[in-house]
């Protein structure tokens, strides 16, 4: 006999619905990525500005060299396909049609008028159109006329949208002068309204008929536009830089020149929610944030708030995007803390990707179908099953390098590299990657010559193979001349090489922080043992520690043992008895003068 109690009806009911809506968003949370930090990244020869994922399985990454790439997303991770120098200087706007078959872009250069267009899936340039204008936002729609697609090209100098075919001449199909008084900055089209959603410089959001841009289309849900909230960019005085529509046309998001995120009901043009990611808000958050979820060290707070004001200076804002998922339940964006994914039903933050990485993500992509067609079937007859590889791509500031987010943290083993070098080095990274490489191999040992005497230590690249690269590729630079031990605690360790001298500062021979390699094998299980530290997991950089205390079992597991002084432990010990001020650095100061490699 079952125990539960009766509950009313209303009870029940609100209790039942409470655990339908958790269910949906577990659901919905499976078919998301998951990992804190990014499992690859790929390489570009000049910054990657744009990420897309098609309807038809390709990723294609944009560069401000012109470079247009085209990768195949497979059941698990990408493949190259081919690589097109699309433009003489950087890509200014792309448009991919919503079938994914189809996929444009314009220069950013204004003297290059010409819109290159691809066949996505056989991977090939089709066309070259030649505007009479500047080229400004690019978007695919259908003519109601032919029921064609076609291309619409926004005037970046005047207010008037010009569409052609992608496979006729270079005539246009029409040209829309009487939808907007501004140059148009951004614009999207739903076949389920069957209209154009477009936004000008000056804020003002229309929606409009290639057949009829001055009256609004009969399949809207309202009649004049004050019963709507599309004034709210004309109110808040900023200009919408992006706006995409979810997989269903149901809804569309925006992002803008005021680092706001709203989301609207297509057919209404209600705002469904608003997010403010501006400077203030993040220092708001950091100030108030209680639970942690979104709380930086201090240090790196003032950092990134430093890279965010650049930002916010640089033509790169204007590419920060956001989507949604599939399912229209979520939307994912980059901040200051990392990539936000925010369950629109329950007004919340879900899930942050990228939190540990150093990086600020700009523009995103997601995939979450499966890349088989069978399996698409399958999901389609009814089989849930969520994707075996859901991705988030995503560029980061003035980076060559676009990342992905997966449900597979990074391989910590030193096993494989997760940033792949998959474009030919420079001369000079070329020698560097040799000369470090062969540190790497010969360097077994090393000697600090310091202030107070010489201590010489083994070290072990069979252990622990990028802390010793990135130990001796410093030493190799004279990274570690003339720093302090700014640090000393008596009966447990000394700890040096941070060129700030105050534990704030140092950085890795890959200007990154780099991942932890725990082993057996190595273990803080005795005194004058070489340690790397670091401020929490995969953090590690320039500085590091000796120990003087017999062991220290709890230091395991959180701080990569990389070697183990064999002379002059007596050094070690003349500097651990220095006397020190109350934040443990030593009155009179004790350097490393350099290292010598063996």
């Amino acid at each position: 006999m079952s125990n539960e109690q009766p509950r009313p009806a209303a009870k029940r009911e609100a209790e039942d619905g409470r655990e339908t809506a958790a269910k949906r968003l577990a659901t919905g949370l499976e078919q998301l990525p998951t990992a804190q930090m990014y499992e690859r990244s790929y390489m570009h020869r000049d910054t990657v500005e744009y990420v897309e994922v098609t309807q038809t399985g390709f990723v294609l990454t944009m560069s401000a060299d012109g470079h247009v790439k085209f990768w195949k997303k497979r059941e698990k991770g990408i493949e190259f396909v081919k690589d097109f120098r699309a433009h003489v200087r950087g890509i200014g706007a792309y448009a991919v049609s919503h079938d994914g078959q189809l996929f444009a872009t314009r220069s950013e250069d204004t003297s290059d008028k010409t819109i290159k267009v691809f066949d996505v899936v056989n991977f090939d340039m089709i066309g070259i159109i030649t505007t009479e204008c500047v080229p400004g936002a690019l978007c695919w729609a259908e003519d109601p006329l032919d029921q064609a697609v076609c291309i619409a090209v926004a005037d970046r100098e005047k207010p008037q949208v010009t569409t052609y075919s992608p496979y006729a001449s270079e005539e246009p199909k029409r040209v829309i002068d009487t939808a907007h008084r501004k140059p148009v900055a951004v614009m999207a089209y739903t076949p389920v309204l069957e209209c154009m959603v477009t936004a000008d410089h000056g804020g003002m959001v229309e929606y409009w008929r290639l057949d009829g841009p001055q009256k609004l289309p009969q399949t809207v849900d309202f009649t004049l536009k004050s019963q709507t909230d599309l004034y709210e960019f004309k109110k808040s005085k900023s200009v919408p830089y992006t706006l995409r529509f979810s997989r269903d046309y149901e809804q569309f998001v925006s992002t803008s020149s005021d680092s706001c995120v709203r989301v609207f009901r297509a057919a209404t043009g209600r705002l469904v929610r608003k997010y403010d990611e501006s400077i203030e808000a993040s220092n708001a958050i950091q100030l108030n944030d209680s639970s942690g979820k979104f709380k930086l060290d201090e240090m790196e707070f003032g950092r990134r708030l430093a890279v965010e004001r650049e930002l916010a200076k640089a033509p790169a804002k204007s590419a920060g995007n956001a989507v949604f998922d599939d399912s229209g339940r979520f939307v994912v964006f980059g901040s200051l803390v990392g990539i936000k994914i925010v369950d629109i039903a329950s007004n919340r933050v879900v899930r942050v990707l990228g939190k540990p990485e150093p990086y600020r993500f700009v523009h995103i992509a997601l995939s979450q179908a499966a890349p088989d067609a069978a399996q698409r079937r399958l999901q389609q007859a009814g089989d849930r099953k969520h994707s075996e590889d859901p991705t988030v791509f995503s560029t980061a500031y003035r980076r060559n390098r676009f990342f992905m987010f997966t449900r597979e943290e990074p391989d910590h083993t030193g096993q494989s590299d997760r940033d792949v070098f998959n474009e030919r080095p420079t001369r000079e990274e070329a020698s560097l990657a040799v000369e470090a490489a062969a540190a790497g191999e010969q360097a077994t040992g090393a000697a600090l010559r310091t202030t107070a005497g010489d201590i010489h230590v083994a070290l072990y690249p069979e252990h622990a193979p990028k802390a010793v690269e990135n130990f001796v590729g410093l030493a190799r630079q004279g990274y570690y001349n003339s720093v302090i031990f700014h640090r000393v605690i008596k009966g447990f360790m000394i700890q040096t090489g941070d060129p700030l001298g105050d534990g704030t500062g140092g950085e890795s021979i890959w200007k990154r922080p780099f991942a932890d390699e725990f082993t057996p094998q190595l273990r803080h299980d005795r005194p004058f043992t070489l340690s790397m530290a670091n401020a929490g997991k995969d953090t590690n950089g320039s500085q590091f520690f000796i120990t003087t205390i017999d062991a220290a079992p709890w230091l395991d597991d959180k701080h990569t043992v990389f070697g183990r002084v064999t002379a002059g432990a007596d050094v070690v010990r003349q500097i651990e008895q220095a006397k020190t001020d109350k934040h443990d650095k030593p009155l009179e100061e004790i350097s490393i003068m350099n290292i010598q490699i063996k």
